[in-house]
């Protein structure tokens, strides 16, 4: 590499010097300032990765809540049948008691007569049995004419109509007994059955109420729980953003005052060190030279060691005059410094490889 730097005036050399001083304070805050932003940058990018996974799972949670309202309108189809059944179930279960109690009743006017039949019948065994049971030659012997003898004849058959009456009430009334008692059985039997069945329908349907609220408090406290989270994480990535705009425009003012550092030290060095190219955007070489090596960017080292703006080499740094261990970690104002020593009005254009590429020789 050819050197051809001139020996500046005092006061060029005054100038620069400051300006040197002036980049040796602001750098460590600028280095400082571009790690804070990296994690600042990183941490906003985990905190989007959260919010895409939360509103994944929201997203996923959403398909659920509708898929459960399918069957939520199923179980509640199922539980306005099973009060419908419940509702025609208690209006059975009143009618059989409204027959039950009939019948009970009944059961009991007839065990009533049915006991009237057999006092009856029994007195009538017990007075047959003390008197004499005349025969009919007794009576046509013992009468007293014809008169007294059909008188005698006719109470001896009524006799045993009443007798043979009381006979068949009594039975009659046994019969209707036993079968007022089969009947209450069955009711009683229904009676329990329904009562069975309600206390089945009315337990489903409690079972059935418990599972509906049960989903639907898991899927509330589950919905809650993700919008919390995603409420958080918005939040605080609107905090990182703050801070993000924050530093960068610090980097801005920094910038600033580095070009118009630059731009006095080229005004008092009469435009011999650091002083931009004409139509160069600001660069102290040919813009498309740097947009070919950096974009424009401050980049660290990369594979080879070159780094900054003008991605110049740790040794060619150190050999022009660079502070530190890279062009990375220097000022804007530093690297405009050595660049222009570098490029040396032109005849360093061979230290890039861009130049070549872009037709600078």
């Amino acid at each position: 590499m050819n050197d051809r730097r001139r020996t500046p005036r005092r006061r060029s050399l005054a100038v620069a010097v400051a300006a040197v001083l002036a980049a040796l304070a602001i750098m460590p805050l600028a280095s400082s300032a571009d790690s804070g932003l990296g994690q600042l940058n990183s941490e906003l990018g985990a905190q989007q990765a959260r919010q895409q996974q939360l509103q994944s799972s929201l997203s996923g949670l959403s398909q659920v809540i509708g898929g459960l309202s399918g069957q939520i309108a199923l179980v509640q189809s199922r539980e306005a049948a099973v009060e419908a059944e419940l509702a025609q179930d208690r209006v059975r279960l009143l009618a059989t008691q409204t027959a039950l109690a009939r019948e009970r009743r009944l059961l009991a006017l007839l065990r009533a007569r049915l006991a009237r039949g057999r006092m009856l019948l029994a007195r009538q065994l017990v007075s047959s049995y003390e008197s004499d049971n005349p025969d009919l030659m007794t009576v046509l012997l013992e009468a007293n004419g014809f008169k007294d003898l059909l008188e005698k004849l006719s109470f001896l058959r009524d006799a045993e109509q009443q007798q043979q009456a009381i006979i068949t009430f009594t039975r009659r009334a046994r019969n209707e007994a036993d079968g007022a008692a089969r009947r209450l059985a069955a009711l009683e039997l229904r009676d329990e059955q329904v009562t069975e069945d309600a206390t089945l329908r009315s337990r489903a349907l409690a079972g059935m109420n418990s599972l509906l609220q049960s989903k639907r408090g898991a899927l509330e406290r589950a919905q809650a729980v993700q919008r919390a989270a995603l409420a958080a994480s918005q939040a605080r990535s609107g905090q990182i953003q703050a801070q993000i705009s924050q530093i960068e425009a610090q980097q801005a003012a920094q910038r600033a005052a580095e070009e118009q550092a630059a731009q006095q030290q080229a005004s008092a060095g009469g435009g011999s060190a650091g002083a931009p190219v004409a139509g160069s955007g600001g660069w102290v070489i040919p813009g498309s030279i740097v947009e070919c090596e950096s974009g424009g960017q401050n980049l660290p080292p990369n594979g080879a060691g070159a780094s900054g703006y003008y991605q110049i080499m740790p040794g060619t740094w150190k050999e022009y005059g660079g502070t530190g261990s890279s062009a990375y970690g220097a000022s804007r104002a530093e690297q405009n410094l050595v660049a222009s020593r570098i490029w040396a009005g032109g005849s360093g254009a061979s230290n890039w490889v861009c130049a070549g590429m872009v037709g600078i020789r």
